[in-house]
């Protein structure tokens, strides 16, 4: 009986555990970038939204295609949430690749949902799950090593330590720089949500090959900065800190402007 009841308490926490692994920008990036997001919505486009999402916000669901992860079901989800490259490619060079790319990845996922989300028709329940994974994605790839080096799962096998913990550079991407700064994801986002209209129309008119290219050229100097097993701490939070919020920053407004695409 004590080893039955043990192994279901293993089970359990695997199952809670495991999606903290994976998680991308962590639930707080993710937070801050829908809570950004929120605020540059058309009316037309957040009663739309209103409507498939319910009481939900878009900050709250944006943790929905992580939390998930955890059930079998879903596993099949698990690819679109990053795209990696197996080299250092031109603008042109990943707009050639991109054109012809047919794996299930973030970029073609995106693209999909996009298409899928502006059909009439659409059943209630692909809406609701396409829309939670398109907010999702969207923020995704504006993480730098969500776009990163296949060879090491986007920096999820670079192994370093944030201060004293041992750790991945995926990870400190994703969770240990945003939760360095001990903010709410309200705080936060109020912090930084500070744009123009014209960075806006800037970094919403760019196509999302654009996104990827960015988040790869800051990947690509990412790992040149440091190598395996370094300790990074008070001066990379420091040296990054701007190009973190930046990327926070433009994952809200791009995911707005996608939204409003769709729905305004």
């Amino acid at each position: 009986m004590k080893t039955k009841l043990f192994k279901t308490l293993i089970i359990v926490i695997a199952a809670f555990y495991a999606p903290l692994q994976s998680m991308a920008w962590g639930a707080q990036g993710h937070r801050i970038c829908g809570q950004i997001a929120s605020s540059y919505l058309t009316p037309k486009a957040r009663k739309a939204i209103e409507e498939i999402l319910g009481n939900e916000s878009i900050a709250m669901t944006s943790n929905w295609a992580d939390f998930i992860k955890s059930d079998p079901a879903f596993s099949y989800l698990s690819t679109w949430h990053y795209i990696d490259f197996d080299k250092e490619y031109t603008y042109a060079e990943m707009q050639e690749y991109l054109n012809h790319d047919t794996n299930v990845d973030a970029y073609t996922k995106l693209q999909f949902l996009i298409s899928e989300l502006k059909k009439k028709d659409l059943s209630k329940e692909n809406r609701l799950l396409y829309l939670r994974m398109l907010i999702h994605i969207a923020e995704d790839v504006n993480q730098p090593m969500h776009v990163a080096h296949a060879d090491d799962k986007g920096g999820n096998d670079f192994k370093v330590n944030w201060f004293n913990n041992p750790t991945n550079l995926h990870s400190v991407w994703d969770s240990q720089l945003i939760d360095f700064q001990q903010l709410s994801y309200t705080e936060y986002a109020t912090a930084i949500n500070h744009t123009t209209l014209a960075q806006r129309n800037e970094w919403q008119k760019a196509p999302i090959s654009q996104w990827l290219f960015e988040s790869n050229q800051i990947a690509n100097k990412l790992y040149t900065e440091i190598k395996p097993g370094d300790t990074l701490n008070y001066k990379y939070n420091f040296t990054h800190l701007a190009t973190l919020n930046q990327q926070l920053l433009k994952a809200g407004v791009r995911l707005a402007g996608v939204l409003n695409q769709i729905f305004g």
